[in-house]
């Protein structure tokens, strides 16, 4: 078990990457084979079914534990060994898919098999995600961690681009059970870089001597809820992000039927439309990755949030003969939300003690995406009575007027200013403004 320590490592110190590098190649390669699931998954849900109540209720379940358990799984990161947790999480998604493997090499699957796995693997999720987010930052540098956030952004963006013509390729020369056996590879692989070749350090806590119990789990809980409410420009920033993320996924949900109703075009252009996605968010985390973006991390995130309302905007008004620009909108898409969500990560991980990271990210993704299940459940009948268009204006209006609101608004656009808990540092509060960009 790898000794307690909250030091942060140096920039000029090498042996930052050396240590970090071997965990960060095992979760990108076990991410690929997680979105190969993911996409055999789907395509099984909607080969067999062609339901979109099914494939909606498939979301719904990988996202309830995400929303409801999150706070919970994250006040327990913080109390345990963060290594042992993420090995421990990765080899249950393994035997989880190896389950289900099984189910359909013996002809047994069935649909609610399938719900199963998608919620425990969101469930163990909970638990790896947290501790590997709460990991980084006592093993990266705090000046590294808005180009690490690009990089990432862009492994999201090259796995947005491969993983739908790799799983449709696979699936075309192997059964599913086979493509499912890619992620349990993948998996191990990330297990064994992680267990032999990475030491993680543990931040210090007063109450580590204490035995961790259910009672003690919930007043974590409620610490980091309290944590989150009472840094009022935090708690701002969360509130405009889930009502974002409220009008905003439901959007992207109906992309296919935007594609084939309004613009009257096919499955290769529904194609295209992802594929576009993932190049803008690879341009967007290369761009952070070797930029940075701005000194006010603040900056750089509404500049990304004002491109998704803007590109959602024109995506609603473009006429059905404009899908070549409609292409160029969802690529600028993909890019701004690289510029929103690499910087947003690094802020947060700037800000939050490591000690309390697990409780509070989890606590922050809980408030953030809380509303989600809403906007799913009204996206179809919205789209049946107004049309699919109509989410993408309404997507890209409130994401203007919240962004300009962030902006104006003193106690969001001074994050980079303030110390946990919303006050702002000394030399700040001295001159009563915020630095330059």
């Amino acid at each position: 078990m790898d000794q307690p320590s909250a030091e942060k490592p140096k920039t000029t110190d090498r042996k930052w990457l050396r240590n970090y590098l071997p965990m960060w190649i095992g979760q990108a390669v076990s991410l690929l084979g997680s979105s190969l699931v993911q996409f055999a998954l789907v395509w099984y849900l909607t080969d067999q079914t062609g339901s979109a109540t099914v494939l909606a209720m498939a979301t719904l379940v990988a996202l309830l534990p995400q929303v409801f358990l999150g706070p919970f799984s994250g006040a327990v990161v913080d109390r345990l060994n963060r290594k042992t947790v993420m090995i421990v999480s990765d080899s249950l998604v393994a035997l989880t898919t190896l389950g289900l493997m099984a189910s359909f090499m013996l002809g047994s699957i069935q649909v609610w098999h399938i719900y199963l796995a998608m919620f425990l693997r969101s469930l163990f999720g909970t638990f790896q995600m947290p501790a590997m987010s709460a990991s980084t930052t006592l093993m990266v540098p705090p000046e590294q961690y808005s180009r690490l956030g690009g990089v990432n952004q862009a492994l999201y963006g090259v796995l947005n681009i491969v993983s739908p013509p790799l799983g449709a390729a696979l699936l075309a020369a192997f059964a599913i059970d086979a493509v499912l056996m890619v992620d349990i590879v993948t998996a191990a692989l990330a297990i064994g870089l992680l267990a032999f070749f990475v030491k993680v350090p543990q931040p210090k806590r007063a109450d580590a001597s204490q035995a961790m119990t259910p009672k003690q789990v919930i007043a974590d809980v409620r610490y980091g809820l309290k944590y989150a409410y009472t840094w009022k420009g935090l708690f701002a920033l969360l509130l405009m992000a889930a009502l974002v993320n409220m009008v905003l996924s439901p959007a992207f949900s109906l992309l296919p039927l935007h594609v084939t109703q309004h613009f009257g075009r096919g499955l290769e252009e529904v194609a295209l439309m992802d594929s576009a996605v993932g190049i803008g968010i690879v341009v967007g985390g290369v761009l952070l990755g070797v930029w940075g973006g701005f000194k006010r991390k603040m900056t750089t995130i509404l500049i990304g949030w004002v491109g998704i309302g803007l590109s959602a905007l024109a995506i609603g008004l473009i006429p059905a003969s404009g899908f070549a620009f409609a292409v160029v909108m969802i690529t600028i898409v993909g890019l701004s939300s690289a510029l929103t969500n690499g910087p947003l990560g690094a802020l947060m991980q700037a800000k939050v003690p490591p000690e309390m990271q697990g409780r509070v990210f989890t606590v922050m993704n809980s408030l953030s995406t809380g509303a989600m299940p809403l906007g799913m459940l009204m996206a179809g009948p919205l789209a049946n009575a107004l049309g699919t268009s109509a989410w993408f204006v309404i997507a890209g209006v409130t994401l203007l007027i919240t962004g300009v609101i962030a902006y104006v608004m003193k106690e969001v656009y001074t994050l980079d200013d303030q110390l946990p808990g919303g006050a702002l540092q000394p030399a700040v509060a001295e001159v009563g403004a915020p630095a330059t960009d």
